[in-house]
């Protein structure tokens, strides 16, 4: 290869030649939109994971009742695929059905706009294990977990496996009536333990998900067996709703848990167990980290010689309009992504996806170092006919983008 005479004098100087810095961008796709298929008016829980082979994978909840129900409507999950590091998708297909009869949790009964008629598939989370196969958990009725596996990157999955009883462990310290698995996706560690966050609620509260408490269950045989964890956030009068929660392993093989409440602190809660499943720490604010009371998501970058940890949420504390009463009732907007260069305990960058009305999000890496954020979105400048903005949005895009975007001033 003939050197440039500007890389001749720096080799003659000592100097290293690297490879010119790749350009910044950032590009946008709606992946789900409501009124692309009539036979849903909901789009909300978006997920995604990149597998072991490449494949990029995004699901959510395809809801099929209009805005203003409730999250106990007849809900299907639904799963995309891509191959090219998420340029092009797969038509959207549903990927969790139980067999047999189906009785819908008896707390949900007690609100108001609930078909005892409808079916609920809730709360997916996805793990892309490291041999390939991707794992699956899944709720039906927010009273029964499932489990099941692809091997074949996310085309066919395994009839799904009852791991309700599992959660039974929680009840010596938490009673739940109403249990949860993430949502978003969850985590395998360098020693192959699965871990997945889950919340548990008495379902004597709002919307029959509050009083709740914050847990992971785990697998160290690869999905065949689970176990529950010591309780990681309980419920508090500082620590209030600890509810849907994100996981990272950390260099020292230590899991850190990012958790939604509804404290009074509005902001993000952090606590670090050595194995993911016991002695947390003592659940702590992270002051940078907003919390508007929205999901958020979580994943590491580790790509030319850099491990860092992103993660996104809305980050945003503006006084929902029409609501009367300060410090709970926050707008679900300006999406962004942060960067931490020191395992999270702060964060170099902070950058805006989308300014305007937007939601939950996931976040993950493709193989090429390419940055994926999957999130909720509403109508947006020049979108016409769109569903107006509620909790969920009118669908679900995906922002691709590189570091060197991210890093950019």
């Amino acid at each position: 290869m003939k050197l440039t005479l500007l890389s001749a004098a720096l080799l003659a100087m000592g100097g290293i030649v690297s490879a010119a810095a790749a350009e910044p961008f950032i590009e946008k796709q709606d992946l789900f939109r409501v009124g692309e298929d009539p036979a849903y008016n909901i789009y909300h829980i978006p997920g995604i994971v990149v597998t072991a082979k490449g494949t990029v994978l995004a699901w959510c909840e395809a809801r099929k009742r209009p805005a203003g129900v409730s999250d106990w409507d007849d809900i299907r999950i639904l799963l995309r695929r891509s191959t090219d590091d998420g340029k092009t998708w797969s038509a959207p297909k549903s990927i969790a059905s139980v067999d047999g009869p189906k009785e819908k949790n008896p707390f949900s009964l007690r609100m108001k706009n609930v078909d005892p008629k409808d079916v609920t598939y809730n709360n997916p989370v996805l793990i892309a294990d490291k041999d390939g196969t991707v794992h699956m958990l899944f709720c039906l009725e927010y009273m029964r977990a499932f489990y099941q596996r692809s091997d074949d990157d996310g085309v066919t999955w395994s009839k799904p496996t009852e791991i309700t009883s599992t959660f039974d462990a929680f009840k010596k310290d938490y009673d739940w009536k109403v249990l949860a698995t993430g949502p978003n996706h969850s985590i395998q560690l360098k020693n192959g333990r699965l871990v997945v966050p889950v919340w548990l609620s008495t379902g004597t509260g709002g919307n029959a998900h509050r009083p709740s408490v914050t847990a992971t269950i785990y697998s160290d045989d690869q999905g065949k067996t689970w176990k529950a964890s010591e309780i990681a956030v309980p419920n508090t009068e500082e620590w209030i709703n600890p509810n849907e929660t994100v996981a990272i392993e950390l260099n020292d093989g230590s899991v850190m848990l990012n958790v939604r409440s509804e404290s009074k602190a509005h902001r993000r809660l952090v606590t670090i167990s050595p194995d993911g499943a016991t002695k947390w720490s003592t659940p702590k604010f992270d002051d940078a980290l907003l919390e508007p009371i929205c999901m958020g998501g979580i994943v590491r970058y580790n790509h030319d010689g850099k491990s860092l940890i992103l993660f996104s949420n809305p980050h945003n504390l503006e006084k929902e309009k029409g609501k009367a009463e300060p410090g709970k009732n926050r707008d679900r907007k300006n999406v962004s992504v942060k960067l931490s260069r020191d395992e999270g305990k702060t964060w170099a960058v902070s950058k805006t996806i989308e300014p305007g009305p937007s939601m939950y999000s996931d976040i993950g890496v493709t193989q090429s170092g390419t940055i994926l954020c999957f999130y909720g979105t509403s109508t947006r400048p020049g979108a016409s006919g769109e569903t107006p903005l509620h909790f969920a949005g009118s669908g679900l895009t995906l922002a691709r983008f590189n570091l060197e975007w991210l890093e950019a001033q």
